[in-house]
């Protein structure tokens, strides 16, 4: 049977798919972790521990040494992804409430679903994309990237945006996996093939326990807005990311676009954020619903336009550049 192949035929399918298989069992048996006990309640409710042994891999895998290209690129869509985030952070903390919106196509909107589907791109898809369509070396603009993973810049865009206040431990808490694997990746580089593979690896697992904090009416509603979550990540930050990789990445733009995704990982930051933040655990379940979805949009949508944005740029070029 070829599942893996098949479940990587659906848009983020290696983690959206668990997180739903997830979510359907503790639907059908909540209580199934502390009845089974032991190995099997630390799979189903051990999200937590299995991503603080991802985060330490993914640290692993960023690479020290990138040229000054790749990292002015890099930086640029960086910054840029997260100055969008804190914005939209600030403008949202003043119209919405901090529950989240409680009816209509907007249901489930928080700040926390905003920031979550918008400060993290999906790294796998730019640089996949980049190959295709960017110049030689635009992939490994992704180096920073990288840094966007777990809550750490979520943190930091909630507290600097005045939604949230967390203690400077918790911010340590948060970086120290990250850190101490990207000491051992560039102290080792065996060690850094080693922590990378586990990478994918580590993804389903996380998912099925995370969607174990879920429930499927949950997953249900999150289908209209969701999707509106996902359109709006794409343009809110699609088109500063555009000008800035244009203007001050050295780029056609065409990185910029690719960098407007929500990346899978995020559909842990709710669930992360709300156990160290508790005014947020009403608006995690809606968030996370609302963030897979979201990267299920622009896993879809990004490739499109990227492509769509290559062509624009072909045909604008001289003949025989």
């Amino acid at each position: 049977m070829q599942i893996k192949q098949t479940l990587e035929r659906v848009p983020g399918g290696m983690m959206l798919v668990p997180l739903f298989l997830g979510a359907a069992c503790h639907s059908a048996w909540p209580q199934a972790g502390a009845f089974l006990g032991s190995f099997s309640q630390g799979l189903i409710g051990g999200v937590v521990p299995i991503l603080a042994v991802w985060f330490l891999c993914m640290g692993a895998s960023i690479r020290l040494r990138a040229s000054g290209r790749i990292l002015r690129q890099s930086g640029v869509l960086l910054l840029t992804k997260l100055g969008v985030a804190w914005l939209v952070a600030v403008l949202a903390a003043r119209v919405l409430p901090p529950a989240g919106i409680a009816e209509g196509c907007w249901k489930g909107i928080s700040v926390l679903a905003l920031v979550a589907a918008m400060d993290m791109t999906n790294g796998g898809l730019f640089a996949s994309l980049m190959q295709q369509y960017g110049k030689p070396g635009e992939a490994g603009a992704v180096v920073l990237m990288s840094v966007e993973s777990g809550p750490l810049m979520t943190m930091l865009i909630l507290g600097s945006a005045g939604v949230a206040v967390f203690e400077p431990r918790l911010f340590l808490g948060a970086v120290l996996p990250l850190l101490v694997g990207f000491a051992l990746g560039n102290l080792d580089p065996q060690l850094r093939a080693l922590f990378a593979a586990a990478v994918p690896a580590l993804i389903p697992f996380f998912a099925f326990a995370l969607g174990n904090t879920l429930d499927l009416h949950v997953i249900a509603s999150a289908g209209v807005p969701g999707v509106l979550l996902g359109l709006l990540v794409v343009v809110v930050t699609g088109i500063p990311l555009l000008f800035a990789d244009r203007l001050l990445g050295g780029g056609s733009g065409g990185a910029g676009i690719a960098a407007s995704s929500t990346a899978g990982a995020a559909v842990a930051t709710p669930a992360l954020i709300a156990a160290m933040a508790p005014q947020f655990r009403a608006a995690a379940p809606a968030a996370t619903a609302l963030v897979a979805t979201s990267v299920i949009v622009t896993s879809l949508l990004v490739p499109v336009l990227t492509a769509l944005h290559a062509r624009a740029c072909a045909r604008r070029a001289p003949p025989g550049s």
